[in-house]
């Protein structure tokens, strides 16, 4: 099939390149006919995406109501885009937004940068006991749910015994105990270094697979020409990567606005609520609490919205620098 796209790019004749349009698409029709057994096991997943992800959707026209949940859905009344304008004319939620999109960001550089680290890392671990042990304990943080992990790092930061401050004073850093969950400017980097300790192990399990994919002769060439073990990591491991963290990085980048809601809604209080509130909570806020649907929509639109436009553009920056892409 490569080899059919490189002769239609090649040809210039149309009626050449209308015969190998029609082999490529034969060529596709044949390859699912051959994997007819993995396109009927996926028909299951495929119809659970379309009623739970794709259904809901006909609900974002209540975006575009005054809706009240006493009256029909097609009676409610019309209002075009007032919720969007009074949603970028409300401070509250430039600030929500402002909130989400930093410490998505925060989260998705310490993310990436961490577990391709500890990947590399991990490679160049040779007693297998010792480094499926490293690999189980950085695993299991991951299965913990988020109510348990912020119990765990309200315990840390505590004034009153806790880790951080003992070790801080300890080390002369700092001469008192931080209230560090009640100052705002230390908010975001709380949120990154928790997401950081729950996720890093699951996060290098893609990175883990990638290496192992990779041709040894390449490692005995490298050492063959002098390379050491961090050498072989620049100029082996990670171009041998290089298409794994692109195509990560892009599906990443689609949830740049997803910032989390658990952790920021657990540990944050009206202290630092500035700092702490995401769209999720302005969501939660205005659509559960406050009973106010059709705004709750229109902030959820936005979100999602952003997503995809920030999905497409990383996937043509990478098309255009000739990197993989998903599409």
């Amino acid at each position: 099939m490569a080899n059919n796209i490189s002769a239609l790019n090649n040809n210039k004749s149309p009626s050449a390149q209308v015969q190998l349009q029609a082999s490529l698409k034969t060529s596709k029709w044949s390859l699912l006919k051959n994997q007819k057994q993995l396109v009927f096991m996926s028909v299951p997943l495929l119809i659970y995406i379309l009623l739970f992800s794709y259904a809901p959707i006909w609900g974002w026209l209540m975006a575009f109501q005054n809706y009240k949940p006493a009256k029909s859905f097609f009676n409610q009344k019309w209002v075009g885009l007032q919720q969007f304008e009074y949603l970028f004319k409300d401070e509250a939620f430039i600030r929500d937004f402002v909130n989400t999109l930093c410490m998505s960001v925060i989260n998705l550089v310490l993310s990436f940068v961490t577990a391709i680290i500890l990947a590399l890392l991990l490679n160049e671990i040779k007693n297998m006991f010792f480094k499926r042990t490293i690999q189980t304990i950085s695993y299991l943080p991951h299965f913990l749910s988020w109510i348990i992990v912020c119990g765990i790092v309200s315990t840390c930061l505590s004034t009153e015994g806790g880790i951080v401050n003992e070790v801080l004073m300890a080390l002369g850093i700092i001469d008192s105990p931080v209230l560090w969950l009640s100052e705002g400017k230390y908010f975001w980097g709380i949120v990154g270094a928790a997401n950081v300790w729950k996720e890093l192990g699951w996060n290098t399990i893609i990175y883990i697979a990638a290496i192992a994919s990779i041709d040894p002769a390449q490692y005995e060439a490298a050492e063959m020409d002098g390379a050491g073990r961090f050498r072989k990591m620049w100029n082996v491991t990670l171009p041998g990567i290089k298409s794994t963290i692109i195509i990560l990085l892009i599906m990443n980048i689609g949830r740049v606005m997803d910032a989390g809601f658990e952790i920021q809604y657990i540990l944050g209080n009206g202290l630092v609520s500035d700092w702490s509130e995401t769209i999720d909570i302005y969501v939660l806020k205005y659509g559960i609490k406050q009973f106010n649907y059709s705004l709750a929509t229109a902030a959820g639109i936005i979100r999602s919205v952003i997503s995809i436009v920030l999905l497409f553009a990383a996937n043509f920056v990478a098309k255009k620098l000739g990197e993989e892409r998903l599409i």
